[in-house]
């Protein structure tokens, strides 16, 4: 990413630049895009295939302004890291804990570490793109409880089991539940295209069966699933269905920043695709 991209990818979150590579901008870094970019799975109902490459990923969400799920915002997101300086390296998750976790390749997220010396060097957990998770990074390394505003996050030891590929993975846990086992070992952007893949094509992935567009405010959260739009303002949640394909476009377009031409369609039986590149 050369400095015209990164000047746009700040614009996108709204931070003004420069920023250097310290902890402390990891922090804004990560809550500005939080705040700024959806989490969405809407092209997937929209029979668009999703692009693990970099400049794909650049275009969607910088360019034309939208969201993504966990491959996306987290893989546009290392890229920006990188390119500020940061040390960035992609690990791959599988969702939940215990004997009850997902695919391989299930999730995407960063480690991320500073060059400035001492503590806040790192290795520090950032994760943009698993909906209603951390507004800042964990500490990797640090055990124990970690305070956030969305809830109290814990990284540990995952218990070994040689079925899930053997042992030296985490587990992260959110206010006591567990959200993914993270394995430790670094990948590539390519090595997530099969789990990518079948999220968009499986009748048993989550995102092939519902619509979602979620974004987090100072307040609470705001979520458009289908028809429905759901805010949330401190402990107060609205419901409120909308009427025309208008509504459901306006919506989108001014509560999420994000136009689209029609709208994403739920499939009862999601069509058959072809297997990842190989």
């Amino acid at each position: 990413m050369d400095g015209a991209g990164v000047r746009a990818y700040l614009d996108r979150i709204g931070l003004a630049g420069p920023v250097a590579p310290t902890a402390a901008a990891l922090r804004e870094l990560q809550r500005r895009h939080v705040l700024a970019v959806p989490f969405e799975n809407l092209d997937i109902h929209l029979g668009n295939p999703i692009v693990l490459a970099e400049p794909a990923l650049l275009a969607k969400i910088v360019d034309r302004r939208r969201g993504g799920f966990c491959y996306e915002l987290n893989g546009a997101f290392a890229a920006l890291l990188a390119a500020l300086g940061y040390g960035v390296t992609l690990l791959a998750a599988r969702v939940g804990g215990g004997d009850q976790v997902g695919i391989p390749y299930d999730h995407l997220a960063l480690s991320v570490r500073t060059p400035e010396p001492g503590p806040d060097a790192g290795p520090w957990l950032v994760d943009v793109g698993f909906g209603r998770f951390s507004r800042y990074p964990l500490r990797l390394d640090a055990g124990g409880e970690q305070a956030d505003p969305v809830g109290r996050f814990e990284i540990g030891p995952a218990a070994a089991d040689p079925d899930l590929g053997g042992w030296g993975d985490l587990q992260v846990w959110q206010d006591g539940e567990p959200q993914y086992r993270l394995e430790t070992r670094p990948r590539r952007l390519a090595d997530f295209e099969a789990g990518c893949w079948w999220h968009q094509t499986s009748p048993r992935s989550h995102f092939t069966t519902s619509l979602t567009c979620s974004l987090p405010t100072e307040e609470g959260r705001l979520t458009l699933s289908g028809r429905r739009l759901i805010e949330t303002v401190g402990e107060v949640r609205t419901e409120h269905d909308l009427g025309s394909d208008a509504d459901v476009l306006a919506a989108y377009r001014v509560r999420f920043g994000i136009e689209l031409a029609e709208l994403p369609v739920v499939r009862d039986h999601p069509p058959a695709a072809a297997g990842p590149p190989v």
